[in-house]
């Protein structure tokens, strides 16, 4: 993330620098205390001890800037956002500089995390008005909180000609004093610009842009920002885009037979295999780091993200069944072994981050980006010495492993990659050798290679526990918790993993006891881990945004599909129908991302945009598509067209920044199958045939269990499945589309073959009595 910084409305002077991950206070005795510490956001732990009279978003501070009519400064991070702790430690700990921001502001500190919607509006105006942004991001507000003067990391003094953080504060307090009507105009005149800027709108009479268009411009976009080396989209920083991959194996499940298609899937294998070889990949500890440093994803910054973790692992599951390839679901696999061990909380929910910096084993006070995971040379050959039999020249564990790892003597991060310092006479791990290569080199078989490899890591694990961990943020949030239902669901179903499925379930029940309240037929945003690892929520607990409902709906959906069981789809209806209450905009169509008569949030916006997350809008066009044809409810598949059509500008122009709207609309477009089996729900007979759908890609896609009884939710609301029924008394499976169905099928194969063709022999007209 490129930082810049504001100094003034009208003359932006910019200081840039690389900014995301954070950790706690370094200092362990606490000579100041403020209003943080009964606070339970990590992040806003983390300064809790600074001498700044912090306070959190809320009430009591708006009334105190009202009362005393001071400017408000807002500070926004994360708490694993390195420059955030950067920012804290030179700016929020110095003493004068926190005298200053007491004396002359009211300050609040907001974990963006906690708060998407107020950081989406303030981010809006960064941007704006300086070209950039990123966190830590410093917003300065009237008492009625418009923003007038904003940007990002500030360094404490004056730097090379550009002002330093306190020096912006003294100009600040001055311009307040003297020179407050043209800051409130300016700041107003903004506002109201990007109220009208802003607007996401269907034009009357206007339906959704061509499907087959909009995805043939998407992909020419992808294809034209494509890194071929490596994959991935521009040179460097890489970031995964799980967004982009999921789109370019979706247009190939329709343009197979194209030069495009065939392109496209090249594309997404490519950068999904050179990003599991490559630094961004723990081989050690499992899981993704955040995004690659360099354009080969060799140095990455080092923090892991729950949402990364769960869209990938959807990702790797959906090209081993693209593919065949056994190395992809292994890649899913293990994503899921890391979320499982160090991500997990007993009750169900998972955390949201861990840090890219640590204090390094060697000791020191000083945390160091990557110290977790990084490796010198003199350390493999320490941990590894034992000779291998039979190998060339009697080489250790140690040479096979550097080599195959590409670990070197004097460390092999460039300086460029490294511009602290940080990672000097390290290694960062990253596949250099195919096995069979490595095998050739030393003169051992392939399987020896493998094993010895498995072995090395094992114990290089170890190792890796006893070093001082990086800090974990145990904020579990609902619409990251809603990603990883999905992705432990998706890859459970797909490899028929018992175990991972029943993970998913038990991840759908914390959602349920911990993040739902029934009473106020409403979703919590978050909740998080006490002193006593006991599941504890704030008062006042913070409502749920679109997201919340859009990501969790979709594990909803991604987990009946898994399990069969109704009562999944139940939630993701009554979910869906609180939705459309709470967010829908009856004006203009589609969804605002936070509730609308909430006063303190001064833009109502429709995220536009498929970034590290897919826009919540994207999901919901998707979620609507597969509950029309769960419910029957015409409704869902209306608003879907009408939310596709709010968005149809962007579509139509920049479709690569929403591959994943472009997916939804690819389904409106080709419609659903929908795919009922009627059999009994852990049969033999029913498993074989399930086990064939889930083998497949198909993105456009309803699965459905018709086990006989009538009374059931499924046909109650589809009276249609009660005249569906086994040929045979064997479990059957009938494809249908458009309500018109095959031929009944029993045979796994023949249903394989059904899917994949996609040809029917049209035997039934499937109507919705």
């Amino acid at each position: 993330m490129i930082c810049t910084q504001l100094l003034s409305p009208t003359s932006p002077s910019v200081f840039m620098s690389m900014a995301s991950g954070s950790e706690g206070p370094s200092s362990t005795s606490h000579k100041h205390s403020n209003r943080l510490a009964k606070e339970r956001s990590p992040y806003l732990l983390q300064h809790a001890h600074n001498p700044v009279d912090w306070y959190p978003w809320g009430k009591d501070a708006f009334d105190k800037a009202k009362n005393e009519d001071k400017p408000i400064f807002l500070s926004v991070g994360y708490s694993t956002c390195h420059w955030c702790h950067v920012m804290e430690r030179e700016s929020f700990e110095d003493e004068e500089i926190g005298k200053i921001l007491s004396e002359n502001f009211i300050c609040i500190k907001l974990d963006r995390e906690e708060r998407p919607d107020v950081d989406k509006v303030y981010m809006t105006f960064v941007q704006a008005t300086s070209g950039g942004g990123g966190w830590p991001m410093s917003v300065w507000l009237t008492p009625e909180l418009r923003p007038f003067i904003g940007g990002t990391y500030f360094p404490p003094r004056d730097r090379g000609g550009r002002p330093g953080f306190k020096t912006v504060l003294t100009r600040i307090i001055d311009q307040w004093q003297n020179n407050r009507p043209a800051l409130e105009s300016s700041g107003e005149r903004i506002i109201e610009a990007l109220k009208k800027g802003t607007t996401i709108t269907a034009n009357a009479g206007q339906s959704p842009p061509l499907a087959p268009d909009v995805a043939n411009r998407c992909f020419q976009q992808l294809a034209h920002s494509y890194e071929e080396e490596y994959g991935g989209f521009r040179d460097a920083p890489k970031f995964p885009s799980p967004v982009n991959l999921m789109f370019l194996m979706s247009y190939w499940t329709v343009n197979r037979s194209t030069s495009e298609g065939v392109e496209a899937l090249q594309m997404a294998l490519h950068t999904l295999r050179m990003m599991a070889l490559g630094g961004i990949h723990d081989h050690i500890a499992q899981g993704f780091h955040r995004y690659s440093t360099d354009s080969s994803w060799h140095v990455p910054h080092f923090e892991k993200m729950l949402y990364d973790q769960a869209q990938l692992a959807v990702a790797y599951i959906t090209a081993s069944q693209v593919s065949g390839e056994q190395f992809f679901a292994e890649v899913a696999k293990d994503v899921l072994l890391y979320v499982s061990r160090d991500l997990s909380d007993k009750s169900g929910g998972f955390y949201s981050a861990e840090d890219a910096d640590s204090v390094p084993a060697s000791g020191g006070p000083e945390k160091r980006e990557g110290a977790f995971c990084v490796w010198t040379a003199s350390e493999v050959r320490e941990l590894l010495p034992d000779v291998v039999e039979g190998t060339a020249g009697n080489a250790t564990l140690a040479d096979i492993f550097m080599h195959h790892y590409g670990v070197k003597e004097q460390g092999n991060v460039a300086p460029e990659q490294d511009p602290h310092g940080e990672l000097q006479g390290q290694n960062v791990l990253i596949v250099r050798y195919s096995v069979e290569l490595t095998a050739a080199r030393f003169g051992i078989t392939v399987e020896k290679v493998n094993e010895l490899l498995a072995s090395a890591r094992a114990k290089m694990a170890v190792v890796r526990k006893s070093r001082p961990r990086p800090h974990l943020d145990t904020k579990m949030l609902a619409s990251w918790n809603g990603l990883m239902l999905s992705a432990y669901a998706r890859v459970g179903a797909v490899l028929g993993d018992k175990d991972l499925v029943e993970r998913a379930v038990k991840a759908g029940g914390f959602l349920k006891e911990h993040l739902w309240d029934a009473k106020q037929q409403t979703i919590l945003r978050s909740c998080y881990r006490g002193d006593q690892m006991e599941v504890q929520q704030i008062s006042p607990s913070i409502s749920g945004f679109l997201d919340d409902y859009a990501f969790i709906i979709c594990g909803l959906l991604d987990l009946y599909e898994a399990t069969l069981q109704t009562e999944w789809l139940q939630w993701a209806e009554e979910l869906q129908l609180r939705q459309d209450v709470l967010f829908w905009d009856d004006q203009g169509g589609g969804y605002f991302c936070s509730d609308p008569t909430d006063s303190t949030v001064l833009l109502q916006l429709k995220e536009d945009q498929d970034g590290a997350e897919p826009s919540a809008n994207s999901v919901s066009a998707f979620n609507l598509l597969r509950l029309s044809h769960y419910t029957g409810r015409q409704e869902w598949l209306q608003k879907s067209q009408q939310l596709l059509t709010a968005f149809s500008d962007r579509l139509t122009t920049v479709p690569i920044a929403l591959p994943e709207m472009v997916r939804a609309l690819m389904a409106q477009h080709y419609t659903l199958k929908q795919i009922v089996i009627c059999g009994q729900r852990d049969a033999p007979d029913t498993t074989s045939l399930l086990a064939a759908v889930k083998s497949l890609f198909l993105p456009y896609k309803v699965l459905m269990l018709a086990d006989g009884d009538t009374e059931s939710f499924l046909c109650q609301r589809l009276p249609v499945l009660s005249s569906m029924s086994q040929l045979r008394g064997v479990a059957t499976a009938y494809v249908c589309q458009d309500f018109t169905c095959s031929l009944p099928v029993t045979d796994p194969q023949e249903l394989r073959r059904l899917l994949l063709d996609g040809t029917t022999e049209h035997a039934d007209r499937m109507t919705a009595e």
